[in-house]
């Protein structure tokens, strides 16, 4: 019995030592490394880049009053399409002291000579049909008379101006009228009634009444920066999304880049425009935000890979082609690269339709999962 526990105890001694080594043995082999395989096919490669800004109307008009004076009455609001010569607003004209107080006397003196001439006119005429003047001094009186008449409205008409700032006799050129100059949109009024509102002059720009817009006409503007600008031009097409649109995009063509770069967190950024197609069902309110995707070049029906299956030893670019699937082994072979998207790569030279390239490593979960 004593015999039979000591050759146990030595069998399985044994066994845990020949799998002690059996264990140092695979750990210390190396590790199998399995790669993803990637298959070389054609397809079409972009370059773009992105420009961020929002639309707007390409002409926004501020309509400014002609007189000063205040707000009387308001008849618009944000949102209201108006024509040429349509109404906006009306101003009521508040009168200077000094100039009411010299119209009103200079109205006075137009009357009182118009009363004189009216006496003299009458005179004369009597004497003219008894024929003791000429006709000439009846034509002298009849004249007097006609112009005294003149400048007593004249005299009126100043002071209605004055007071008013319209007079009876240019109603319809009244400048207390303060009328659309542009058929369009209203997009913002930012004066109410009773708020003062001056004129344009050399030492003021004059109190914005209305700013009115074609929203049938819209723009976008946005910023590139200074590495890409210099590949773009005039009359490239843009695909524009918007964000409060996000289901929908625009065309767009690029029309104007900015001469001048303006400096902005460290970077040299130039402004560009670009007209935008918009549908007749679709409105764009001014202010959307809004991308341009602004196409740099092109190529389609080329060799491509993905960009990741490109390995870079100084100036030379090599791609791995498998020659042994099990066990994986795999050839080094120069390529010649052409554009890139940044995920996928064009391949001038080196490789055909048809290959298979080394990728990445595969993961251990993918790996067992398989």
């Amino acid at each position: 019995m004593k015999k039979f526990f000591r050759v146990f105890l030595i069998v399985v001694v044994g066994i845990i030592f020949l799998g002690t080594l059996v264990f140092l043995w695979q750990k210390s082999r190396p590790a199998v490394v399995v790669y993803e395989i990637v298959e070389v096919q054609t397809g079409s490669i972009e370059k773009k880049t992105v420009a961020t800004g929002k639309v707007e109307p390409r002409d926004e008009i501020l309509i400014k009053p002609q007189v000063s004076g205040i707000i009387s009455q308001v008849l618009v609001e944000a949102g209201d399409k108006v024509k040429t010569g349509d109404v906006i607003a009306v101003v009521k004209v508040v009168p200077e002291m000094s100039n009411l107080s010299s119209a009103e006397s200079a109205l006075n003196m137009a009357v009182i000579n118009l009363e004189k001439s009216q006496i003299e006119y009458d005179r004369q005429a009597k004497l003219y049909k008894e024929g003791v003047i000429s006709k000439e001094e009846f034509e002298n009186a009849d004249t007097q008379l006609k112009r005294s008449k003149e400048e007593a409205e004249n005299a009126q008409d100043r002071l209605d101006i004055i007071k008013d700032g319209i007079s009876k006799k240019f109603a319809q050129y009244s400048n207390t009228q303060v009328r659309a100059t542009i058929t369009g949109m209203v997009l913002d009024v930012p004066v109410k009634v009773g708020n003062s509102v001056i004129q344009a002059n050399t030492f003021n720009d004059g109190t914005t009444i209305a700013s009115v817009a074609n929203m049938n006409d819209i723009i976008f503007k946005g910023k590139v920066d200074e590495t890409e600008v210099g590949r773009i031009k005039n009359g490239m097409s843009i695909i524009l999304t918007i964000g409060a649109l996000q289901e929908q995009t625009f065309d767009a063509v690029l029309e104007y880049i900015s001469p001048k770069g303006v400096e902005e967190n460290g970077a040299n950024l130039f402004e560009i425009k670009a007209a935008v197609t918009v549908p007749d069902s679709v409105f764009i309110r001014a202010g959307y935000s809004s991308n341009a995707k602004i196409t740099l070049e092109k190529c389609e029906d080329v060799i491509m890979i993905p960009e990741s299956a490109v390995e870079f030893k100084a100036d030379t670019a090599f791609v791995r082609i498998m020659t042994s699937e099990t066990p994986q082994k795999f050839e080094k072979r120069n390529v010649k690269l052409g554009l890139s998207d940044g995920i996928n790569i064009e391949i001038k030279e080196g490789i055909a339709i048809g290959d298979k390239l080394r990728g990445g490593k595969k993961n251990n979960e993918a790996m067992k999962d398989e």
